[in-house]
């Protein structure tokens, strides 16, 4: 006798169309016992998880069959082992999605997910979430008729209680909790983005959601935004960040820069831990919501004296004052502007977080994230040019500024490099990364962003005569290559001090020190 579920081919197949015609009967007649039922659907889940040959559970009446046992039976337990199998069909089978829409189980279905059961709470998310790729499912009307909405936010609400009343760390977490929290910030996540015209019914998700964020253990493994942490940062993206809800949970009156700390946390995290592949789909995101914490910060009602600029912009100051009436903002810039220490040489060089943010500037490997940098350090600098070159140095602006037309001043690339006075105007105060003190009066490189007095020059002995012939021959054939690829129109400089007179024929035994140029 085969062992449970271990059947293959076509005696597989007969096996799963005699369970569910003998579930199918069941329904009439209701012959099985629980535990008979339980076990057929146990043993259906199982050959489900591969659909060659299990055809007639993907099918009309199959799904049909699954779907009344999930949501008609009297029985918890049979009601999630058909929720099980219609899952999985669900996933391996797009064409199913519609079927199980077009029986009208979806407002049953949002009854269900207001059970206060995470298996429930799991298998519920799970099913939506699938319906809200390729159908005609209307989840305008689930979020307005059938409570979709607050059954997702009171969801998120029994998490964020579990983690404010027990230790939450990796190691005595629920696997099934865990599991449960996943697809329902998943399900969040689909129906605002699906559903954009009613995200407002999710405003009450986001104290939950930035509770979960903070209180939640960092993961314990190489990829430090796995979930949650990544459905987190997404669930935010697609939410109203500027309503009176999600300013007092993103900034908190008696810590306003909780939230922001832990995703600097993260962002540092991962940028010792992820590939450049893996930027664009991991930390991108990450990016793009500290750039609208950043954006959205309560801002001082007035500037501060200019005696106080260069306290409150400190890039290696205590920030964490209470008294700062910018301090979000100043956080975020003392965090990710480049220090002193940076700055000692060419930015981007050193291995904190501004460098390591500052070398993927140009990464081909990822356009959407090295976009949301630059822009993220555009916004740090008051999305003033001057300030945005002063900050990163003109070598990482240009091509910022370039690429969205923005003028670059000519004082910004001046030969005498930033001076860095300490002071500023109120209207760089609002919102202006004020680099000033980071360079404490030093003068900087405008186009590397280091200290002028930090610059170190290789000790070459001058050139000889015989090594300048060497090195202008070498000019030569690389301009005359160069024109031959007509890529570009050039004349080889060498050409044009011949055609001008400028050169002059030298006898071998010259030794005199005079330049062939005039």
């Amino acid at each position: 006798m085969a062992s449970f579920g271990s059947l293959t081919g076509p005696a597989k197949l007969g096996a799963v169309r005699k369970l569910l015609d003998t579930l199918t009967e069941d329904l009439k007649s209701q012959a099985l016992q629980p535990k008979e039922r339980d076990t057929a659907l146990e043993e259906l889940k199982v050959y489900g998880r591969d659909p060659s040959h299990a055809g007639p559970i993907f099918t009309k009446e199959g799904i049909e069959t699954l779907t009344k046992f999930a949501f008609d039976s009297t029985s918890d337990t049979t009601s999630r082992n058909a929720l099980r199998v219609l899952c999985n069909a669900l996933f391996l089978k797009p064409e199913t999605r519609q079927v199980f829409v077009d029986l009208g189980y979806e407002p049953k279905a949002c009854g269900k997910l207001k059970n206060d059961n995470r298996d429930d709470e799991f298998l519920i998310s799970r099913l939506i979430l699938l319906t809200t790729y390729g159908t005609s499912v209307d989840l305008p009307k689930l979020i307005e008729q059938h409570q979709l909405a607050d059954s997702i936010v009171q969801n998120l609400s029994r998490h964020a209680t579990r983690f404010s009343t027990q230790s939450a760390t990796t190691d005595n977490a629920n696997p099934m909790e865990e599991m449960a929290l996943a697809e329902t910030l998943k399900l969040l996540f689909n129906v605002t983005n699906f559903a954009k015209d009613h995200t407002s019914s999710f405003d009450g998700a986001l104290p939950h959601i930035t509770s979960i964020l903070c209180a939640h253990a960092l993961p314990q493994t190489k990829t430090p935004l796995d979930p949650p942490f990544s459905l987190l940062i997404n669930a935010l993206l697609n939410l109203n960040l500027t309503t009176p809800t999600a300013q007092s949970a993103l900034y908190p009156s008696t810590e306003p820069t909780r939230v922001a700390n832990r995703l600097l946390q993260l962002l540092d995290l991962s940028m010792k831990s992820y590939t450049d592949a893996a930027l664009d789909p991991s930390v991108a995101p990450l990016i793009c919501v500290l750039s609208v914490i950043y954006e959205h910060a309560p801002t001082p009602p007035h500037p501060p004296k200019d005696d106080d600029d260069s306290s409150s912009d400190s890039a290696n100051n205590d920030n964490n004052n209470n008294n700062n009436p910018d301090m979000i903002r100043t956080t975020i810039r003392t965090k990710l502007l480049p220090t002193e220490q940076d700055r000692k040489t060419v930015l981007g060089r050193t291995d904190t977080l501004p460098s390591r943010l500052l070398r993927n500037w140009t990464n081909p490997l990822a356009p959407q994230f090295r976009s949301a940098v630059a822009h993220l350090y555009f916004d740090l600098s008051g999305r003033d040019a001057v300030r945005f070159i002063e900050n990163v140095g003109y070598g990482y602006a240009s091509g910022f500024l370039f690429e969205n037309n923005i003028a670059v001043p000519a004082e910004a690339v001046e030969g005498g490099g930033a001076s860095g006075s300490g002071s500023a105007t109120a209207a760089e105060w609002s919102g202006a990364a004020a680099s000033a003190s980071a360079t404490r009066g030093r003068a900087v490189n405008p186009i590397t962003g280091q200290f002028l007095d930090e610059e170190r020059f290789a000790d070459l002995p001058e050139m000889t005569m015989e090594e300048k012939e060497r090195e202008a021959e070498r000019l030569f054939v690389l301009f005359e290559r160069l024109k031959q690829t007509g890529v570009v129109s050039v004349q080889n400089p060498v050409e044009m001090a011949m055609q001008e007179g400028r050169i002059q024929e030298l006898p071998d035994d010259d030794d005199d020190d005079e330049d062939k140029l005039d």
